[in-house]
């Protein structure tokens, strides 16, 4: 299964619902949602914010109010229940109102809108599911602790293994889905957050037989704030990941 390969989202950004969930990153939204309109000014953001205690939520209404031309929409929710829950809430939003292609990106800066066209450029020549990848060739860590870098390429190396995936950054948080992608592999079923929740939505693309791609980007350390990830996280990764490759070896040698 896969694309068509015509143009799906204009040079500009035109039909991309950029999805950017917050908690506590009033500092960084403005600068991320300023340099996204500069690098695609067609494109259309949605800020989904987990009732922030610092403010964000009402410094993102502001961003909208600002933006005279409807492209900056905010969603507040009542809870903070994690990374993976803010995105489906988001995609329903986007599915709910006929972006043809849905994009996941950080608020700290560590996802480069600058770069966002490569992730387009690969969906226009046909791919379902795009990743920016810190892994391929090209692809680049600025500022990452080292303890973080030998954390995230081991959870990459683990899964790859598990999985019996080819995908080099399946941990990586910036990627553009296909509509059709987010319409056929069961989000009501989706429970995962943080890495697992990126590694679960790409195991249910590849099982689905959509066509992923990888791109390089630069990934930047985040200079505001402090990361959201935590042990429990990690360890919700881990056995998932083991279940899921247990699952996915008994269904081929059943078949």
């Amino acid at each position: 299964m896969s694309g068509s390969g015509q143009e799906v989202i204009g040079q500009r950004g035109a039909g991309a619902l950029v999805v950017i969930p917050t908690f506590n990153e009033r500092e960084n939204l403005p600068l991320i949602v300023g340099r996204l309109l500069d690098a695609m000014s067609d494109v259309h953001v949605l800020v989904v914010d987990d009732s922030s205690p610092d403010g964000t939520g009402d410094v993102a209404d502001q961003l909208a109010a600002d933006d005279a031309a409807g492209r900056v929409h905010v969603m507040h929710r009542t809870a903070k229940d994690g990374l993976g829950k803010a995105y489906l809430a988001g995609f329903a939003w986007g599915l709910d109102r006929d972006y043809r292609v849905i994009v996941e990106m950080d608020a700290d800066g560590s996802h480069a809108p600058e770069q966002l066209h490569r992730l387009f450029d690969e969906i226009n020549a046909g791919a379902d599911l795009v990743i920016g990848s810190r892994y391929v060739p090209g692809g680049a860590l600025v500022n990452w602790p080292k303890r973080r870098e030998v954390l995230s390429k081991g959870a990459n190396t683990y899964a790859r293994l598990a999985l019996g995936s080819k995908i080099k950054d399946i941990t990586a948080g910036y990627r553009a889905f296909r509509r059709e992608v987010l319409e056929k592999i069961g989000l009501d079923q989706v429970d995962s957050a943080g890495y697992c929740f990126q590694i679960d939505l790409a195991w249910r693309t590849m099982q689905a037989g959509f066509v992923i791609r990888e791109v390089p980007i630069t990934f930047t350390e985040r200079a505001i704030g402090e990361s959201k990830m935590d042990g429990g996280v990690i360890a919700e990764s881990f056995l998932k990941v083991a279940r899921w490759g247990i699952e996915g070896r008994t269904a081929r040698f059943r078949r």
